[in-house]
């Protein structure tokens, strides 16, 4: 196969990938989703994680369908990623898509429940000792097998962490002290006493040689007479400045030099090249003993690599799915429903978030009714409906990525397509076309859909976006999807097919800083209402100007002066 018939590879990334990692590498690395490789062959983490998941989770990635749909999935990555152990960890969630089948989702997430358990049963502690052990973690063998060590020493053995007390841990002792040494082939400082004696006897007379005028001055500067004195000299000077043996030396010095200062740099050179094959012998003879060693290892060495890759993975995932109180989801074919159901992205910025119970299809959870394939969202402006759209949205790609959800419970019909558009207020016909390409054609397959579309209306006038949408309503109940399309015209709807239903979100009035209090939670079977007369309300309370009062005085009446009037009495007695 070739680097460039993978997607997002082109001819210049697969030069920069051959040339750094080589062909067969680099395959490995883009079927294996190792970003790290990627990355430090030179690629941008942000291509390198497109790629892989193309690479990896093409079939998946069609569930994306649409523009938003993308930017949630994107979005949740990037908050999982968050509370990853360790930055390959990190990596691997960044590159998850949602799954092909209900059977691989479910094996995930058996994988993680597993490990949210087995997080949830750990002290304070023993939480801290784990994330330590995971600290110096960079994806190497010796790595691996310290932290292994680590997380035998914080007392972890069950659930999750069972592969960890399975690894031999003899092995594990013996192989992080050959490991330590080897460093990428090269013996290590510190691993041979003889060896270090050798490199620094080997560096000193690499420095007399480079200096070897300096070393003629200094053995002539004595009272030397004749040859065999000037060589003595030599050589004691020499073993005095290296610790080398003066057999060694006298060993190597020439005997037909010209004159003195040929014969010191012709010796300097001798015992230089002498010293560096004793160096090159000792080091391939210690080097061949640790390899001994880690071969001995190899079993439990492999076995930590695995189990350290795999447990950093999924702990991340169970770290995020805690911090949440995420639950394991029940995939149930023609159902999308949530008990207490909370937005991640509100609940990771204020942390306040009223939970919300909703759902369509034939579901089981108490409180939505059961049975309608459609409803249609309808309510206060600021009540949460594009809210609840993103948060049905986040709760289907977790479940498709075989993630816990946001949710008390959760039943999920899998998706083949799930379709969410926020509102974009852009009013043309260019908008109106894209939108309709974008929304319209999962529903005309076979597969199935899940519509999450919000005030369809924004993109053209009133009248037309009541037609188009009540097409699109009958469209996905006759193609048997399940959907929620928000609206403000649900009058404009009727009749509504069967197998829909309308709902509302509705508005309370106004709390004591003139902030819209909303009752989130929809009403089922029942048509919310805008809320002017708030809006107005806190308009008329809080304007300084009289004759700018005045002005707000005349849209009260405009929309009914006594709900105006009903608000600010409210008001002003919860004020007081």
């Amino acid at each position: 196969m070739r680097l460039e018939d993978y997607w997002g590879v082109g001819p210049k990334t697969s030069d920069l990938l051959e040339s750094e990692l080589g062909v067969e590498r680099a395959i490995e690395a883009i079927e294996g989703s190792d970003v790290r490789a990627l990355t430090e062959a030179g690629l941008a983490r942000g291509r390198a994680t497109r790629i892989l998941r193309r690479a990896n989770g093409g079939e998946g990635m069609a569930v994306l369908a649409t523009r938003d749909t993308r930017s949630v999935y994107k979005d949740l990555l990037d908050l999982a990623s968050d509370y990853a152990v360790t930055e390959d960890a990190a990596d691997r969630i960044r590159v998850l898509t949602p799954l092909p089948t209900r059977e691989a989702a479910e094996e995930r997430l058996d994988a993680v429940t597993e490990a949210t358990d087995s997080w949830g049963d750990v002290d304070e502690a023993t939480r801290e000792a784990v994330l330590d052990a995971f600290e110096g973690y960079d994806g190497g063998e010796r790595a691996a097998v310290e932290t292994v060590l680590a997380l035998r020493e914080a007392g972890v053995s069950d659930g999750a962490f069972a592969p960890v007390a399975a690894i031999d841990g003899d092995a594990l002792e013996s192989a992080v002290g050959a490991l330590g040494k080897l460093d990428d082939g090269e013996v290590a400082d510190g691993a041979d006493e003889e060896l270090d004696r050798r490199r620094e006897a080997l560096s000193a007379v690499e420095r007399l040689e480079s200096g070897a005028l300096d070393v003629l001055e200094r053995v002539q500067t004595g009272d030397v007479r004749g040859p065999d004195e000037f060589r003595e000299s030599f050589v004691e000077y020499v073993a005095d400045e290296t610790g080398i043996g003066p057999g060694e030396i006298r060993s190597a010095t020439t005997g037909d030099a010209t004159d003195a200062t040929d014969f010191v740099s012709q010796s300097l050179r001798a015992v230089v090249e002498a010293q560096r094959e004793a160096v090159e012998e000792r080091e391939e003879r210690v080097a061949a003993e640790l390899r001994e060693d880690i071969e001995a290892a190899r079993e439990a060495i492999d076995a930590a690599v695995e189990t350290v890759d795999d447990l950093a993975f999924h702990l991340s995932l169970a770290r995020f799915a805690d911090a949440f109180e995420m639950t394991r989801p029940e995939f149930s074919e023609g159902a999308f429903a949530v008990e207490n159901a909370r937005n991640l992205f509100l609940a990771a910025g204020s942390g306040s978030v009223q939970p919300i119970t909703y759902g369509v299809g034939d579901h089981r959870v108490a409180g939505p009714p059961s049975g309608d394939r459609v409803s249609v969202l309808t309510g206060a402006n600021s009540g949460g409906k594009t809210t609840l759209l993103e948060t049905l949205c986040q709760v289907g790609l977790l479940a498709q990525m075989g993630l816990p959800v946001p949710a008390d419970h959760a039943q999920v019909s899998p998706s083949d397509a799930i379709v969410f558009h926020r509102r974009h207020a852009s009013f043309n016909a260019g908008v109106l076309e894209s939108t309709l390409r974008s929304i319209v054609p999962p529903l005309t397959t076979d597969g199935r859909t899940l519509m999450l579309v919000d005030e369809f209306e924004a993109i053209t006038e009133p009248g037309s976006a009541a037609d188009l949408l009540h097409g699109l309503v009958g469209l996905t109940v006759d193609k048997g999807a399940l959907g929620v399309f928000v609206t403000h015209l649900a009058d404009d709807l009727n009749p509504l097919p069967d197998q829909a239903r309308k709902d509302g979100i509705f508005a309370e009035g106004l709390d004591d800083d003139l902030e819209l209090q909303v009752d989130y939670q929809p009403r089922f079977d029942t048509v919310g209402r805008s809320t002017p007369e708030f809006i107005v309300s806190r308009l008329i309370a809080s304007a300084d100007d009289r004759s700018e009062r005045a002005g707000f005085d005349v849209l009260g009446r405009a929309v009914g002066e006594a709900a105006v009037q009903r608000t600010l009495d409210s008001w002003a007695g919860g004020d007081e």
